[in-house]
């Protein structure tokens, strides 16, 4: 299979938007109100990329560089339509080649932990896992409801 450029490059301002719209088109992962509210305020402020595709912004990943040994993917989204097309690699390709860069040591991602059945997470965490990414912990930090499953690579 040809590997398709996907050109990424840093959001520029007035972008954000474009961003917290993607979010909101996507429920199934991104349906609490207050949530969607802070990942907008993250995004205005933490380092974000955004892909590209016929001029449009069709996905974006936000980092969250907490030392100089480790970052976290604070959040990504890619517009449904473009899912399964390389997008969301591409992106998690782009901030580890460039964490590297910075002698990040490793990355970690949040997502809703696998004791709460959910077949949009369920591709989630297949993606992370095909991307090298390895459970680290699941907890209760997003609550009782929302189990949250830690999951690092060591870049």
């Amino acid at each position: 299979m040809k590997k398709t450029h996907i050109p990424i490059r840093p959001m520029l301002d007035g972008e954000a938007d474009r961003c917290e719209q993607i979010l909101r088109s996507l429920p199934e992962w991104f349906g609490i109100g207050e949530a969607i509210v802070e990942y907008r305020r993250d995004i205005g402020t933490m380092d974000t990329y955004v892909a590209e595709t016929s001029g449009e912004i069709a996905g974006f990943i936000t980092l969250n560089q907490h030392n100089e040994s480790s970052a976290e993917i604070n959040v990504i989204a890619v517009r449904k339509e473009h899912h399964g097309h390389g997008l969301g690699r591409a992106l998690v390709e782009h901030a580890e080649q460039l964490l590297r860069s910075r002698s990040v040591e490793y990355l970690e991602v949040k997502t809703l932990g696998p004791s709460r059945p959910n077949e949009h997470y369920e591709r989630t965490r297949s993606s992370y896992f095909a991307l090298g990414f390895r459970p680290l912990e699941e907890n209760k930090l997003w609550g009782e409801v929302n189990p949250c499953l830690i999951m690092i690579k060591h870049l």
